[in-house]
C-alpha cells in the first residue's frame, strides 16, 4: 500500500494520497494547496487520481479540489461549506473560494471503496457540522485519519462559525477513543500519534 503525506498551504495541512500500489489510482484526502506538490507525488507513483475525499469544508483543506479533474467527497453536513466562500473561510483569506467539481455526499458509517482501499466514515461533528474521521478497513486496519478533529496532543478549535467545543470533544470520547490503542492516527496537521497516547497523555480530553 501506498501512503504519502504532502504538507500544503500556509496552515501547513497534511494532504494524503493513498493507493494500492503503483500504477494505480489514488484517493487524495484534503487537498488544501499546492496542487503542484500533490501531483509530483502521483507522478513518482504513476498514480491515477480516482477522487478527493474532504474531511470537513475549510479552505486549508479544499483549496486544490479543483485542480485533479474528480468528484469531490464529503460529509453532507459539510457540503454546503465547499459552495460558500463565507462559511469555508476562503473570504478570510481574500480570496472566495467555491468548489466547481462534482460533490458527492457522504453520511456516518459509510464505506468508502475503490479497488483494494476501504474506508470508513465515522462522523466526529464539532469543528465543523459534518467533519469526519476515515478508519482504513483494508488493506491495512488500525489507520485513522482524523482531519481537524483530533490532533497530536490537540483538538480542532471550536471558535468558528457552526463549531461547538463540548460537541467536539464528545465526538472523540465516544467515537474515536473507542478505538484499538494501537490505531494510528494521521491529523490535518501535525505529527501523527496514536489513540492510546492520546487517550493518555492529550490534555483536552482529560481535563
Amino acid at each position: 500500500m501506498i501512503l504519502e503525506t504532502v504538507c500544503v498551504g500556509q496552515m501547513q495541512v497534511n494532504c494524503y494520497i493513498l493507493a494500492a500500489r503503483d500504477n494505480s489510482g489514488a484517493v487524495i484526502i484534503d487537498p488544501g494547496d499546492d496542487a503542484r506538490k500533490i501531483k509530483r507525488i502521483l507522478e513518482k507513483h504513476k498514480l491515477n487520481p480516482a477522487f478527493i475525499i474532504n474531511t470537513h469544508g475549510h479552505y486549508d483543506h479544499i483549496g486544490a479540489d479543483d485542480e485533479f479533474g474528480v468528484p469531490v467527497y464529503v460529509h453532507a453536513k459539510d457540503s454546503p461549506l465547499l459552495k460558500n466562500p463565507e462559511l469555508n473561510l476562503s473570504s478570510f483569506f481574500l480570496s472566495a473560494y467555491s468548489v466547481k467539481e462534482r460533490i458527492i455526499e457522504l453520511e456516518d458509517k459509510k464505506t468508502v471503496e475503490f479497488g483494494e482501499l476501504q474506508l470508513e466514515v465515522i462522523h466526529t461533528p464539532g469543528h465543523t457540522p459534518g467533519g469526519i474521521c476515515l478508519l482504513m478497513k483494508k488493506p491495512e486496519n488500525k489507520i485513522l485519519f482524523t482531519g481537524d478533529t483530533l490532533f497530536y496532543r490537540g483538538i480542532g478549535r471550536a471558535d468558528f462559525r457552526g463549531a461547538d467545543e463540548a460537541s467536539l470533544i464528545k465526538s472523540i470520547k465516544e467515537r474515536l477513543l473507542t478505538l484499538a490503542d494501537d490505531t494510528v492516527i494521521y491529523p490535518g496537521h501535525g505529527p501523527s500519534s496514536t489513540i492510546g497516547d492520546e487517550r493518555r497523555k492529550n490534555p483536552f480530553l482529560n481535563e
